[in-house]
């Protein structure tokens, strides 16, 4: 598939087939989120792969907002970022994700981005547990690693209609 079709293709999918994800395909769209770039070669990101049932349907709980879906995927990576090489971990975990999300479409899994940083478990409560320490209770998460985000995957029970055309010149700056 050439790049301008694994962008065109890749959308948030939320639902998922109980088709599991090989090994094999896990190991390949990791291989290639590790091969992303990162601020002065760092290699800040690290990946914990989750694909036990009970663990997901407890991660789906991190939030009473936006990770409800991760119950009934069949996978979720969880990208996080070594604090004690980088400052700049945050955005090396973000391109690392992105990676992570065109190899899925690559390997025709669908994907969706679950936000943990920052992010509290209740939407009322911001200043009352985060959905990291919550996670942090039942995942291996090292010491020196913040969990950024995580990544749902699996093989879409549905196609996704194509996004609608959009005029984007507008968000085009040149000088």
């Amino acid at each position: 598939m050439e790049f301008k079709e694994l962008v065109a293709c890749r959308r948030s999918i939320r639902k998922f087939s109980e088709r599991p994800v090989p090994r094999e395909v896990v190991d390949r769209m990791l291989a290639e989120a590790l091969s992303a770039p990162s601020a002065r070669n760092t290699r800040t990101t690290r990946f914990l792969v989750v694909d036990d049932p009970e663990l997901l349907n407890r991660m789906s709980a991190m939030r009473d907002y936006g990770s409800g879906f991760l119950k009934n995927a069949p996978l979720a990576i969880v990208v996080l970022g070594d604090t004690t090489t980088s400052d700049l971990w945050r955005e090396n975990g973000a391109i690392s994700a992105t990676f992570l999300q065109l190899a899925c479409v690559d390997e025709g899994l669908g994907s969706c981005w679950v936000h943990i940083h920052g992010r509290p478990r209740r939407k009322d409560d911001p200043q009352g547990e985060q959905a990291a320490d919550y996670l942090r209770t039942f995942l291996p998460i090292p010491a020196e690693c913040e969990p950024l985000c995580a990544i749902a995957a699996g093989y879409s029970d549905f196609q996704p209609a194509p996004l609608p055309p959009h005029d984007d010149r507008e968000r085009i700056i040149r000088l």
